[in-house]
C-alpha cells in the first residue's frame, strides 16, 4: 500500500470511550483513513502488543498501522503474526536508525520534528531512514500535555517550507484547519479528538477527507470492458464519471465487438497486462474510488482481487456483469465463484435481479419483497451493501433499495420510464454511484443523487438517435440543459431521500403497540398520561430549542417561523397536555414527572446540537417532531390504521386532532421546506451532518413512542 498521509488517525483510549479504540479505528478506516497510529502512553508494552494484534485484525490491510514509540512492541506483534507497518518516534524516543534496521527497508518510520535543527538532523541521516515528519503542534491540545508552543498555520507553513520530507500537521487539528494546512504544504493532517470523540467516526473521517480533497474532482477508476458503441462499458463509465463531477480513468478487462443490437465478439487480453494497467495507475495517481464492471474470467477476477487487496481503495462499487439480456449466463462456474470471493473487497454491489439470484445461489424472483430478502442474505453473507435494482420487475414502478445486513437502509421508487434507451444503464449507475460517494456523499445520498441523474439521462436518451437497437442514455443531457455540472441535489430530492432513509424507523413506529392502541382507543389511560407527562417535559425544552433556531435563523421569515413554533409549543400543545395532567392550567405540577431515560436522551441531543450553534444542523434535528407527528396525525385522521378517523367519541380525540389539524400540516410543510432548502445549499459534509442530526432525532421519536409500554420497546 502506498503512503497516503492525507488523513492520519491517532488513537486515544479515553476519547474513544466505551466503544473502544478498535471500534473507532474500524469505523474510521471504513470512512477512508489510510494510516492509523496506535498511541497510548499509559499502556504497558504487553498491552500495546495485544492492541496492535487486535487493530491488525480490524484493519485487515485496508490501512497502514504504526505504533507511537514502542519499537519493541511493534517487533513482538509482528513476530506474533500482526501486520504492523512501522513506528512513529519522538525526538527522545528510540533511534530512527535502530528502528529502520530492526523493521527493514519497507517499513514506515515517522519522526516528530518542530525546529529547523530537527530538519538539519534528518538531512544528515542516510537516505530512506525516515519517511515523513510530524510537525507541530499547530494548536494547543489536551491530548498531548507538555507540548511545545503552538505554531499556528503560518508557523507550520514556515517550517514545512524547510522540510526535506513530507510533513504531517499535528496538534489540535479541526475541520476548519484542513484546507489552510494543505495550502501551507502539509502532506496530511493528524487527527485525534475530532474522530475518536465523534459520535460517528466514519462520517467524521469522510468529512475530513472531503475537506482535504475539496477543490478537485474525485478521481475514479473504471475496471471494465470496452464498448465501441459508447453506450456501456468503460465508455459509459467515463461519461458517467464526468457528468457527475469526477475525473475518470479506465483499465480495460476486455475488448468487445458490439453495438446497440448485441455483442458479436469478445477478446480478453492477458491478465498480466491488466495488472500492469492497474499498477501503473495506482503507483502514480491517488485513486478515490473504483467501479468494477465486466470481468470475463476467473483469472481476470482474481487479478483484480489481488490488486484491490494490495491497494485498498477507499471506495469500491462492483457491478456484477453475469447475466445477458437474453438470460444467458456470461461467466462459467469457476468465474462465478471467483466473483463471489471478490464481494468482501467491495463496499457496494449493484446486481439486477437475475444477477442477484446467481450471487445468492437462489432461484430468480419477480417479487420485490423476496428480492430484498435475497439482497439482505447476500449482504449478511459477504459484508457488503447491496443496491437491489427492480428494473426487471413487471410493474409500472421502478424501485431500488439499498440493503445492509439489517435490512433496507433506504428505499427509492419512481414511475418506469417508457423507453428502449436502456443500453448501459447498469454501468452508468454504478460509476455515478462511485463518483458521488467519492465526492463525499454517504451511501443513501449517493444512491439518491445517482438515480436522479440516471433517470434524467434515460428520459433524454431517445434524442440521441443512436443505433437501431436498445440505444444509450444521454449522459450529459442535464448539463446541456442547465449549462453546467450540478452535483448538488435539489431541496425536493433531499426531502424525498431523507423520508425514504428513515422508512425503517417509520415502519417500526407504525408497528408499536402504543400507536396501535392509541389509534383504536384501547390504550390504557395510565400509559397515555405517562406519555403526556414526558411530552410536557419535552415540549418545554423543545420550545427553547426552537427559540434558539429563531435566534440563529439567517432570514427574518425563518426567524418568525421558528419563533411562532416556540410560542405554539407552549400556548397550544402544552395547554392541551395540561388539560389532561393539570386541568387547573399550566404550572409546576404540569412538569412534576421525572424525565425518563428516553426523554433525557432526546433533550440532550437537541441541546447538544443547539449548543453547537450551527443553524442548519439544529433545524434538521427539530424537523422530525414536525414531520413524524404530522404524518401520523394525517393517517390517523383518515383511518389509515383502521381506527379513529376523527371519531369524536374516541377517548383521545382532542390530542389526535391537534396533529391532524390543517394548520399543523401547513407548519410541517414549511418546516420541511426550510430544512431541505438549507440542506440543498450546504456542502456535502454539512448535509451529511444535518442528516445525522435528523436521523438521530427520528430514532429518538421512535423510542419516545415506545417508552410508555417498555415491554414492547423496539429492538435497536
Amino acid at each position: 500500500m502506498s503512503l497516503d498521509l492525507s488523513l492520519y488517525l491517532v488513537t486515544d483510549a479515553a476519547l474513544s470511550g466505551s466503544r473502544g479504540v478498535a471500534a473507532v479505528v474500524a469505523e474510521s478506516v471504513a470512512g477512508g483513513a489510510r494510516i492509523v497510529q496506535l498511541r497510548d502512553k499509559d499502556a504497558t508494552d504487553s498491552e500495546i502488543v495485544d492492541r496492535l494484534i487486535e487493530l491488525s485484525e480490524v484493519i485487515a490491510g485496508r490501512a497502514l498501522l504504526v505504533v507511537d514509540d514502542r519499537l519493541d512492541a511493534a517487533l513482538e506483534a509482528r513476530r506474533r503474526g500482526a501486520r504492523v507497518d512501522g513506528v512513529h518516534l519522538g525526538q527522545s524516543d528510540a533511534s530512527v536508525l535502530d528502528a529502520r534496521a530492526a523493521l527493514g527497508p519497507d517499513a514506515i518510520v515517522g519522526l516528530t520534528a518542530n525546529t529547523p535543527a530537527h530538519f538539519d538532523a534528518v538531512r544528515a541521516l542516510p537516505f530512506g531512514t525516515v519517511d515523513y515528519l510530524g510537525v507541530g503542534v499547530v494548536h494547543p491540545t489536551t491530548t498531548k500535555p507538555n507540548h511545545p508552543p503552538a505554531l499556528g498555520v503560518a508557523g507550520f507553513a514556515a517550517l514545512a517550507a524547510q522540510s526535506p520530507l513530507p510533513c504531517v500537521a499535528i496538534g489540535g487539528i479541526g475541520m476548519d484547519d484542513v484546507a489552510p494546512l494543505r495550502a501551507a504544504g502539509a502532506a496530511g493532517v493528524a487527527v485525534v479528538s475530532a474522530i475518536c470523540a465523534a459520535e460517528d467516526p466514519r462520517a467524521a473521517t469522510r468529512a475530513f477527507l472531503c475537506a482535504w480533497h475539496s477543490g478537485r474532482p474525485p478521481r475514479v477508476l473504471s475496471i471494465a470492458g470496452s464498448d465501441p458503441s459508447g453506450g456501456a462499458g468503460i465508455q459509459a463509465d467515463l461519461k458517467s464519471i464526468a457528468a457527475n463531477g469526477g475525473y475518470g480513468m479506465a483499465a480495460i478487462t476486455a475488448l468487445t465487438a458490439q453495438s446497440t443490437q448485441g455483442v458479436r465478439g469478445v477478446h480478453v487480453p492477458p491478465a498480466d497486462f491488466l495488472r500492469e494497467q492497474l499498477d501503473a495507475l495506482s503507483d502514480d495517481v491517488d485513486i478515490d474510488a473504483v467501479k468494477i464492471g465486466m470481468l470475463a474470467s476467473a483469472e481476470i477476477i482474481r487479478t483484480v482481487g489481488d490488486w484491490l487487496d494490495a491497494v485498498r481503495p477507499a471506495t469500491v462499487v462492483l457491478d456484477p456483469v453475469m447475466v445477458a439480456t437474453s438470460g444467458d449466463r456470461l461467466l462459467d462456474a469457476e468465474a462465478e465463484d471467483a466473483l463471489r470471493a471478490l464481494l468482501p473487497l467491495a463496499d457496494v454491489v449493484t446486481p439486477n435481479l437475475p444477477e442477484l439470484a446467481v450471487l445468492t445461489g437462489e432461484p430468480p424472483t419477480a417479487d420485490w419483497d423476496a428480492a430484498q430478502a435475497q439482497a439482505r442474505r447476500l449482504s449478511e453473507r459477504y459484508g457488503v451493501l447491496v443496491l437491489a435494482k427492480g428494473g426487471h420487475l413487471e410493474s409500472t414502478a421502478a424501485p431500488d433499495a439499498l440493503i445492509g445486513p439489517d435490512g433496507a437502509l433506504a428505499a427509492f421508487t419512481g414511475p418506469r420510464i417508457d423507453t428502449e434507451n436502456t443500453h448501459g444503464t447498469g454501468c452508468s449507475l454504478s460509476s455515478a454511484l462511485a463518483t458521488r460517494r467519492a465526492a463525499g456523499a454517504d451511501w443513501p445520498t449517493a444512491v439518491a443523487e445517482s438515480r436522479a441523474w440516471l433517470r434524467e439521462s434515460i428520459a433524454a436518451g431517445t434524442e440521441l438517435d443512436v443505433g437501431r437497437g436498445n440505444g444509450p442514455v444521454s449522459h450529459f443531457a442535464g448539463l446541456w440543459e442547465r449549462g453546467g455540472i450540478d452535483t448538488a441535489p435539489t431541496a425536493e430530492q433531499i426531502g424525498q431521500e431523507w423520508w425514504q432513509r428513515i422508512a425503517g424507523i417509520r415502519r417500526r413506529i407504525d408497528d408499536l403497540p402504543f400507536i396501535r392502541a392509541l389509534a383504536d382507543g384501547a390504550l390504557p389511560q395510565g400509559a397515555f398520561v405517562f406519555y403526556l407527562a414526558q411530552d410536557a417535559l419535552y415540549l418545554r425544552e423543545y420550545a427553547r430549542v426552537l427559540a434558539t433556531a429563531a435566534s440563529l435563523a439567517p432570514t427574518s421569515a425563518e426567524q418568525a417561523f421558528w419563533a411562532q413554533g416556540a410560542q405554539g409549543a407552549i400556548a397550544g400543545e402544552l395547554e392541551l397536555h395540561a388539560s389532561w395532567l393539570t386541568p387547573e392550567g399550566i404550572g409546576e405540577e404540569t412538569f412534576a414527572a421525572e424525565a425518563g431515560p428516553v426523554t433525557t436522551a432526546y433533550l440532550d441531543h437537541l441541546r447538544a446540537v443547539a449548543f453547537g450553534g450551527d443553524y442548519s444542523e439544529l433545524v434538521a434535528a427539530v424537523l422530525p417532531c414536525y414531520w413524524l407527528y404530522a404524518d401520523l396525525g394525517a393517517r390517523l385522521g383518515t383511518g389509515d390504521f383502521g381506527a379513529y378517523a376523527l371519531d369524536p367519541g374516541h377517548p383521545y380525540a382532542s390530542w389526535l386532532a391537534t396533529y391532524a389539524d390543517p394548520a399543523f400540516a401547513e407548519a410541517n410543510r414549511r418546516a420541511i421546506e426550510i430544512v431541505t432548502a438549507t440542506a440543498a445549499d450546504a456542502s456535502p459534509e454539512k448535509r451529511a451532518r444535518m442528516y445525522a442530526a435528523f436521523e438521530r432525532a427520528s430514532q429518538l421519536e421512535l423510542e419516545f413512542f415506545a417508552a410508555p409500554l417498555p415491554e414492547v420497546a423496539p429492538v435497536m
